[in-house]
């Protein structure tokens, strides 16, 4: 295959990769587990395939250790897991999420990055307000997800959560998108901004186009209404403002930035603990943060009970084993998720596994801020400009790890991809730096 069609092949499967790992819930709403399943086994089969063919060269030495010793431990949990057949499925599910983050993060350069998930964001964008609309100017009413028998609540209310739209686009939202969540759909949108933001200041894409996407991409931010990812928002603005005020002062000058930002963290901790009641109200939150602080607390009694290599890895968590069945409930909802990755980590590897995490994400939030900061050196001269676009990787991690506070997504799905992505990439232009698009 020529190089032109082959690369071409190669944007287009990662596109859909990216797609339907952003929109994982979409598939699972509209086939079921069955067609969620033929969805994971074509990333599979492609992502082998195209590794094979692109000939993709692994550089052991440019490769992180933390993300190996990570799939090692979760993988060797098996062994000592209290629900050994569910851990056995979980940590399938891992290692082809990784293996899809892999391919990526092998097969793209920043540009090809840069230009795949914008495409997989505007279609996940697109698509749910194409839905939304479809929902409330047609269907006019809420619509539940295809291939799921409700039959068991008889006469009682169905849970607002188990509905894929509750067609609230001309009420002003919340709307719920082709993934069946505002909080989902809030933080998809949170990352069209970063990444539509980003190709508009690296003038990549024609400047109407990206102005009209940037704006499309706010205006569906706002429709979700999510307090989280507006938490999330205003984490990536304050990293975004460091990260501009660190490139326009001296290396030698930068002590008071990194001082400041110190400074900056202890004095918004305080604020939360102190204020939190008042915060969450003007976001419309209730003041267990929907039924956060009970799921917390029943996470954290359980993960004391095996705290050092934990219950076992089973990612998304088996409502039909112990100890996971009605341990996480509100409403007549089971959730499956401690709703913060890093109670996640602790529950299912122990504090050895919260403690590799961590090396893994702060190793790559260290090489992104520098790759952020710091004048690229492509020669002797000091003198290369500024890319727009070598913000990318730090925004991108920076909302993901503001999210993993109210959400354990880091570690399935997109958030596991991206996390995977930016660590394996940033880890590569260390050893052999390029310019960013």
């Amino acid at each position: 295959m020529p190089a032109v069609q082959s690369r071409f092949v190669v944007r287009m499967f990662s596109t859909f990769v990216l797609f339907s790992v952003l929109a994982g819930q979409f598939w699972r709403s509209l086939g079921g587990w069955w067609g969620f399943g033929l969805i994971a086994a074509l990333v599979v089969a492609g992502s082998i395939t195209l590794l094979v063919t692109q000939k993709s060269a692994l550089n052991w030495r440019r490769f992180p250790k933390t993300l190996v010793a990570f799939m090692a431990l979760a993988t060797l949990s098996i062994a000592w897991s209290f629900y050994p057949a569910a851990a056995a499925l979980g940590v399938t599910l891992q290692w082809i999420t990784t293996l899809a983050a892999v391919f990526l993060a092998l097969t793209l350069t920043w540009a090809e990055l840069l230009r795949t998930l914008a495409a997989a964001l505007r279609w996940v964008l697109g698509l749910s307000i194409l839905f939304e609309l479809f929902v409330a100017a047609v269907i006019r009413g809420p619509i539940l997800p295809f291939f799921v028998d409700y039959s068991d609540y008889g006469d009682e209310k169905i849970p607002q959560a188990f509905y894929w739209s509750r067609a609230l686009l001309f009420d002003g939202g919340p709307i719920e998108g082709i993934v069946a969540s505002r909080n989902l759909l809030g933080f998809v949108a949170l990352l069209a901004v970063i990444v539509f933001g980003v190709q508009l200041a690296a003038k990549t894409v024609k400047r109407g186009w990206a102005v009209a996407w940037l704006v499309f991409a706010i205006g569906m931010l706002v429709l979700t209404r999510s307090a989280t990812v507006t938490l999330s928002t205003a984490f990536v603005v304050v990293v975004l403002a460091f990260a501009l005020w660190t490139r326009h002062a001296h290396p030698q000058h930068r002590r008071p930035i990194y001082a400041t930002a110190a400074a900056a963290i202890v004095l918004a901790g305080t604020g939360l603990l102190v204020f939190s009641s008042q915060l969450l109200g003007l976001l419309g939150k209730s003041e267990d943060l929907t039924g956060r602080f009970d799921i917390w607390n029943s996470v954290t009694d359980l993960a004391s009970e095996r705290p050092i290599f934990g219950w076992g890895w089973v990612s998304y968590w088996n409502p039909f084993v112990e100890p996971f069945a009605g341990l996480a409930e509100r409403k007549g909802v089971v959730y499956l998720q401690a709703h913060n990755a890093w109670l996640d980590v602790w529950l299912q590897l122990g504090i050895v596994g919260v403690v590799i995490l961590a090396l893994l994400a702060l190793s790559t939030l260290w090489r992104a801020w520098f790759l952020a900061v710091d004048r690229p050196r492509l020669g002797i001269a000091d003198t290369t400009p500024y890319a727009a676009s070598a913000l990318l990787p730090l925004l991108l991690l920076a909302a993901l790890l503001a999210q993993s506070m109210a959400e354990s997504r880091l570690l399935v799905e997109y958030g596991w991809v991206l996390l995977i992505v930016l660590a394996v990439m940033t880890k590569r232009h260390q050893g052999s730096p390029s310019r960013m698009p």
